[in-house]
């Protein structure tokens, strides 16, 4: 069986009614995404969602709640099931670099957003609608054998 879905998990950050994104390179295109990434072996999905955020946006991250799950297939046949969570932003280290395919980190307006050509995928728009509608779910629904 060669079929194996990507577990990723994305942060929905608010500052000033705006959104943190990142620019970045994906299958030869500039896209815009929330701080995303794979969850690596040894890690909790938090400790997932603050690593990738920081490495991703240079932004320290805590996590307060899950937004949802979300499963999508991209038009590569890659399926991933995303775990997004919202919370706040502590501090920003502008000294630290970023991630080799991520160009820039930047703060955007869902009206910005919803303007921009290239979402990485349609759980990015989806992700930050169902936070602005409210859905929260508790950090306690991960439960850590």
């Amino acid at each position: 069986m060669d079929w194996m879905p990507h577990l990723t998990v994305a942060a929905i950050i608010e500052l000033k009614q705006q959104f943190l994104l990142v620019e970045e390179q994906s299958e030869g295109l500039i896209v815009f995404n929330q701080p995303a990434g794979h969850w690596d072996e040894g890690e909790t999905l938090i400790e997932a969602v603050i690593r990738e955020t920081l490495e991703e946006s240079a932004w320290h991250f805590k996590p307060e709640a899950i937004v949802g799950l979300y499963q999508y297939t991209s038009a590569w046949k890659i399926t991933y099931l995303r775990i997004c969570f919202c919370g706040s932003p502590l501090n920003h280290d502008p000294q630290r670099p970023l991630d080799l395919n991520i160009s820039r980190a930047l703060w955007l307006s869902r009206a910005e957003i919803i303007q921009l050509p290239n979402l990485r995928s349609p759980m990015v728009l989806r992700c930050i609608d169902d936070y602005l509608a409210g859905i929260r779910y508790p950090l306690s629904l991960i439960n850590q054998l």
